[in-house]
């Protein structure tokens, strides 16, 4: 468990919208590059909070916002080892000194902090639990906050879809049962918020999923079907994301 302990009392007039209950700001950011999203979660109690999937070209427009707001960054976080964009973790650190980097030990990437499954990352009055999902890749974490009924998916599940399985780790068996394992045996009626979105969407629902997800409604053998004949590109950023986030984006 990361034990983190209260720093600061100072008072939020920021709450987060559509959370279940107050304490926590959310703010989700996006990259119009990669259609990659950011998540500001904080506390508002203490000041303390995380962000999670930050991109590199906008590590100063998340590190101003931050102190805009008088939140103190404990960490940044990955959902796993992104091909398509350079994580701003490195950056952050530099930007917001005393900010350390996260990501899943199974990432096979650098970072101040490596998580193993079932792990409990806390600020201030609000936990994210770390919960292993891979299939898209080896280390790819899902961060559930039960307190709020939402988690962060990364790219394990997306809204009526899922992240490829046919390059890095992937495996579409494996990320079939992460999904249905993991996920979908969460409360139907909790928000997911996934890394991208390419149609505009910004959020699903376990039980919007479970009923119109196209890929992850199919059978196993359906689905292992479906995303072994996607013949999909080769991913135009991989070979400069991928080295670059084996050392949290300084490259």
């Amino acid at each position: 468990m990361l034990k983190v302990v209260a720093t600061s009392d100072i008072g939020r007039r920021c709450l987060s919208t559509g959370m279940k209950s107050s304490g926590l700001f959310f703010r989700q950011l996006f990259d119009t590059a990669s259609s990659t999203y950011t998540y500001l979660l904080g506390d508002t109690s203490t000041g303390e909070a995380v962000l999670i999937d930050p991109v590199l070209e906008h590590a100063e427009r998340d590190a101003g916002l931050i102190k805009e707001l008088g939140f103190k960054l404990l960490y940044a976080m990955n959902t796993h080892m992104h091909a398509d964009h350079v994580t701003g973790t490195g950056r952050l650190k530099t930007l917001i000194p005393g900010s350390k980097s996260v990501i899943g030990k199974a990432s096979g990437a650098q970072a101040d902090i490596h998580l193993d499954d079932h792990q409990l990352v806390q600020f201030g009055g609000q936990e994210l639990l770390a919960v292993s999902t891979p299939g898209h890749t080896n280390g790819c974490i899902t961060y559930i906050c039960h307190q709020q009924g939402i988690a962060f998916t990364g790219d394990t599940l997306l809204i009526r879809g899922c992240g490829r399985t046919d390059f890095q780790e992937g495996s579409p068996e494996t990320l079939y049962r992460s999904v249905h394992e993991k996920i979908f045996t969460l409360p139907g009626h909790y928000t997911l918020y996934p890394a991208h979105d390419y149609k505009g969407q910004t959020a699903t629902s376990v039980d919007e999923e479970k009923k119109h997800n196209p890929r992850l409604t199919k059978t196993l053998p359906e689905f292992i079907d479906i995303m072994n004949n996607l013949n999909l590109p080769y991913p135009k950023m991989i070979d400069k994301a991928v080295p670059a986030n084996r050392v949290c984006g300084l490259y």
